[in-house]
């Protein structure tokens, strides 16, 4: 049996990182063919059926910035799908949620055909995860703001974000701030960040706004769910150590920072395989530890909490 902390360290599996563009006008009449937003997907090599996580990005945020992520996640056995929603937008999100959507039907007959014929992708064990305002989508994905054909098992939100503070959510608003009314028909996990609350500097708001972010998210999940905290890191602090371009260095200019981005990452990475593990494959033995033990974890978690 694997160490109680082997999911904060890299998996057994090597992982194959590559992208799917969304293609010329040719091969859009096949819709099976083309994604309706371009993929970045991280894959094991070994031949095998693989459950599938459809990862959404935050806001202003590219696919890229969560290579590092999605490449952990997939060495322990997973295949990550990250669309790119967007370059830019507004303060309105029903089109990420359409957009969303979208990639999630496409999921049902195009993925086998842009992945290796010995990677097969088990879409019975699908998951639903987003950073940022794309917790916030995958909440509303999961809650059937866009109706989708694929029926998700779990969804992940990581330090999810419905706005700029109480009564300025952005729209469409997820949360209503009436305990347990979030009536997900799947498990839930919430991670926060303990640093997304506050300033990083007198220009620029928190990140991750108090009122309108993990905990307000956890409390207003119904059983089973469960919300993690990582005390001295922030809200960007789960990406890629170097993010390129303007978006990329504004990462590390706009919102706090912890020290590194490594550990916050690992344990991004390593709770949501353990989260996973548990709820999709019915071995609850890492999460348990975590839950148990919380020294395992690479980051010091302030929360640790379970709607069971």
């Amino acid at each position: 049996m694997a160490k109680p902390g082997h999911v904060f360290e890299q998996g057994n599996h090597s992982v194959k990182l590559f992208n799917v563009e969304v293609g010329d006008s040719e091969s859009r009449s096949d819709s099976s063919s083309t994604p309706p937003k371009p993929l970045l997907i991280a894959a094991p090599t070994e031949e095998g059926d693989y459950p599938v996580v459809l990862f959404l990005h935050g806001y202003l945020l590219f696919n890229s910035f969560y290579s590092q992520l999605f490449q952990h996640v997939a060495s322990h056995g997973f295949i990550v799908i990250g669309p790119q929603l967007y370059s830019a937008s507004g303060a309105d999100c029903s089109e990420e949620i359409k957009s969303g959507g979208a990639v999630a039907d496409w999921l049902i007959h195009g993925l086998v055909r842009v992945l290796p014929p010995h990677i097969r992708p088990n879409l019975s064990k699908s998951s639903l995860a987003g950073h940022s305002r794309g917790g916030k989508v995958a909440f509303a994905l999961a809650l059937g703001y866009a109706k989708t054909k694929l029926k998700f098992a779990a969804l992940m939100g990581i330090d999810p974000v419905d706005g700029m503070d109480i009564g300025k959510q952005t729209p469409p608003p997820i949360l209503s701030y009436v305990p347990g009314s979030l009536k997900l028909e799947m498990p839930a996990m919430v991670i926060g960040s303990g640093l997304g609350e506050v300033k990083k500097n007198i220009f620029f708001p928190p990140c991750a706004p108090k009122g309108v972010s993990h905990q307000q998210f956890f409390d207003e999940c119904c059983s089973p769910s469960c919300h993690f905290v990582a005390k001295d890191y922030g809200h960007t602090d789960m990406l890629d150590d170097d993010t390129k371009g303007i978006r990329g260095k504004a990462t590390y200019c706009t919102c706090k920072n912890g020290k590194a981005r490594k550990p916050m990452r690992e344990f991004v990475g390593g709770i949501m395989v353990a989260f996973m593990e548990a709820y999709l494959k019915g071995d609850s033995q890492y999460l348990v530890a975590v839950k148990d033990d919380p020294e395992i974890a690479p980051v010091e978690l302030s929360t640790i909490a379970f709607h069971e």
